[in-house]
């Protein structure tokens, strides 16, 4: 499974929560892996209450995120976010798993 999920916090009030998408995210990786949740909280390495407060959009310390993202085979890329649009642009030329979708088959 491949997601992109851009959060660009917003001090004046974003209208998306950024910790809830990452929840949803890391819900998403989980049930693709077809792992539960006390499953999926012992393989990386955290308590199911921070595991289950994760993917509900609570909050956890960012070294707690850290080490559910890399134990889920996810990751973190942080960009200016004059960049991000940029960076947005290019990426709509593939699909999900990375292949370009200007070459047909």
């Amino acid at each position: 499974m491949s997601t992109r999920v851009f959060l660009s916090y917003n001090s004046s009030g974003s209208p998306s929560d950024p910790l809830k998408e990452i929840g949803e995210v890391v819900r998403a990786q989980r049930n693709a892996e077809q792992l539960r949740i006390d499953d999926a909280a012992a393989l990386c390495g955290v308590s199911v209450d921070l595991f289950s407060r994760l993917e509900n959009g609570g909050r956890v310390t960012s070294d707690r995120l850290l080490k559910v993202l890399d134990g889920l085979g996810l990751s973190v890329l942080i960009v200016s976010k004059d960049q991000t649009p940029l960076l947005q642009a290019a990426l709509e030329g593939f699909d999900k798993d990375g292949t370009s979708l200007s070459h047909t088959q």
